[in-house]
């Protein structure tokens, strides 16, 4: 599982997160990631908003209705995964 660290855009800091799954609906790339390798561990969905000096800029999936149709098909992919909301 590939580990990747993220740097906030106010500049408040790092994080480091475990990317379990990627894919690309409607034309928009999501990532799932989780803050360890545990079970029970926080995921957040992510959507890449596009890219700085060749990195890639995501954004926290809020809405509802949208974090609701990527979790299921994130769920179909990894098919032993149950994401909870």
């Amino acid at each position: 599982m590939e580990k990747v660290r993220f740097t906030f855009g106010d500049g408040s800091g790092e994080s480091e997160f475990f990317v379990l799954e990627e894919t690309k609906i409607n034309g928009s790339s999501y990532i799932l990631v989780a803050d360890s390798q545990d079970d029970d561990a926080e995921c957040l969905i992510l959507r890449e908003e596009g890219t700085r000096e060749g990195d890639s800029i995501y954004e926290i999936v809020e809405d509802e209705t949208e974090l609701l149709a990527v979790s299921k098909v994130f769920e179909e992919l990894l098919e032993d995964v149950d994401i909870e909301m």
